[in-house]
C-alpha cells in the first residue's frame, strides 16, 4: 500500500508474458501502439473540461523521471528562464533538470504543507519578468497534497509561458486538467498499476513548436522525434514492447470500469484512510485536508514514521512509505491508488496499523 510502485493486477501480468514482437519491424506493433495513445488519450482527457484529449500522447521507454527530464531537454535551452513553481520534493527538483540544461531556474516556493496559488504565481511572474516556461507538480506524494492547478495554468496562459506539469502520482486517479497544460506527464507504476518502466506524455501543438527551436544535447530524452514516431513507423530506440503490452491491459481496466468510477473509488478510499487516521489520532499532513490527494495520504507521526513502517511490514504483511528527504521519519505514507484504491484494502491497512499504535 505504497504510493507507487503499486500492486500489479493479474490481468496486466499475464499481458506481460505474451509473445514478444519485434516493435522495430513489425506493422502490427505500430498499429498496437497507436492504440494504445489513443486509448491514453481518453485517460488524459477524463473529468477535464477544458480538452485534455485533443493532445499527443507519446509513450518512452524509461520509468517516470524520464519524462520529467525529457520535458525539460526538450522546452529550455541555454538562457532560457524558468518558473519552477514548488511545494515539495519534487517540485524541487524540476531546478536540477533546468540548471543541466542550461536554463536559469527561478524558484517561487510556498511551505511544503501548504498548496500552490495563482496569485503567488502571478505576483511571482510580476516582479520576476518574463519567463519562457514554468514547472509544477501536480500531486506530490512525499506530502500528500494535491495542486489545485487550473488559476495557476490560467495565469501561465495569459502570459504565454509554457507549462511543464508532473501528474506522475495523479493521472488515472483524479481528473489533470491535461487541456491547459503544454506537456503533462504520467508514468506507469502509479494510478495506473502497471510495472515502473513507462513514461506518457501529452502534449500540446504549442510546445510541440517550441521543441524545433531548442537545440536538445540528449538523444535519451528527447520527446521531439516521438511527434512522428507512429505515423511514419520508426521508434527512437526499441520499445519496451512487454512493457506496453501490461500498460494496455492496466489501461483497458481503467476505461472498462469507467474514468468517473474510478476517480470516485479513489475518493472513497482516499476518505475512509483519514476517517480511520482521525480515529487513531493521526492528522494529515498537509495543513488543510481539503489540500489532501485523492491518490496517497501522509500522515505525520514526528520521528515515528521508520519504526511504524517495519512494525506493520513484520507483524501484518503491508507495507507503507515513509517520507522523503527531511520528512523520511516524520511522515507515513499510505498509497491507495490504483488497483489499490478499494475500501476493503485501506480498512486492512488502517486495521493493521491501529493494532501496531495499541
Amino acid at each position: 500500500m505504497t504510493p507507487g510502485p503499486t500492486e500489479v493486477p493479474e490481468p496486466v501480468r499475464q499481458a506481460m508474458g505474451e509473445p514478444t514482437p519485434n516493435p522495430d519491424l513489425e506493422p502490427e506493433f505500430f498499429e498496437f501502439y497507436r492504440s494504445l495513445t489513443d486509448k491514453l488519450e481518453t485517460v488524459y482527457g477524463a473529468g477535464d473540461e477544458t480538452g485534455g484529449d485533443d493532445r499527443d500522447v507519446v509513450v518512452l521507454g524509461g520509468e517516470g523521471i524520464l519524462g520529467l527530464e525529457a520535458a525539460v531537454a526538450s522546452l529550455v535551452g541555454p538562457g532560457d528562464r524558468v518558473l519552477c513553481l514548488s511545494n515539495g520534493l519534487y517540485g524541487d527538483g524540476f531546478t536540477d533538470f533546468v540548471e543541466n540544461y542550461g536554463g536559469e531556474a527561478v524558484v517561487s516556493e510556498v511551505p511544503w504543507r501548504e498548496t500552490l496559488d495563482g496569485n503567488v504565481v502571478a505576483d511571482a511572474i510580476d516582479r520576476g519578468g518574463e519567463f519562457d516556461v514554468a514547472t509544477m507538480v501536480h500531486c506530490e506524494t512525499p506530502t500528500g497534497s494535491l495542486n489545485d492547478l487550473e488559476g495557476i495554468l490560467d495565469v501561465l496562459e495569459d502570459r504565454n509561458v509554457l507549462s511543464i506539469v508532473d501528474a506522475v502520482s495523479s493521472l488515472g486517479g483524479t481528473p489533470v486538467p491535461t487541456g491547459q497544460i503544454d506537456v503533462c506527464i504520467g508514468a506507469s507504476q502509479k494510478c495506473l498499476s502497471a510495472p515502473p518502466g513507462l513514461t506518457t506524455c501529452a502534449v500540446s501543438d504549442r510546445a510541440w513548436r517550441c521543441m524545433e527551436s531548442v537545440n536538445n544535447p540528449s538523444l535519451y530524452a528527447d520527446l521531439e522525434p516521438w511527434r512522428t514516431a507512429a505515423e511514419e513507423e520508426w521508434f527512437p530506440y526499441t520499445h519496451l514492447a512487454s512493457n506496453l503490452y501490461g500498460l494496455d491491459a492496466a489501461v483497458d481496466l481503467l476505461l472498462e470500469e469507467g474514468l468517473e468510477d474510478v476517480f470516485a473509488r479513489h475518493e472513497e478510499a482516499a476518505a475512509t484512510c483519514r476517517s480511520r487516521a482521525a480515529d487513531l489520532g493521526l492528522e494529515p499532513y498537509p495543513t488543510s485536508e481539503a489540500d489532501c490527494s485523492p491518490t496517497v495520504t501522509a500522515l505525520a507521526v514526528e520521528g515515528r514514521a521508520t519504526e511504524l513502517q517495519q512494525a506493520v511490514l513484520e507483524d501484518h504483511d503491508v507495507l507503507l512509505a515513509t517520507g522523503l528527504g527531511d520528512l523520511e521519519d516524520d511522515v507515513l505514507r499510505i498509497g491507495h491508488m490504483g488497483h489499490n484504491a478499494r475500501v476493503d484494502r485501506v480498512e486492512r491497512t488502517m486495521d493493521a496499523l491501529a493494532d501496531v499504535l495499541g
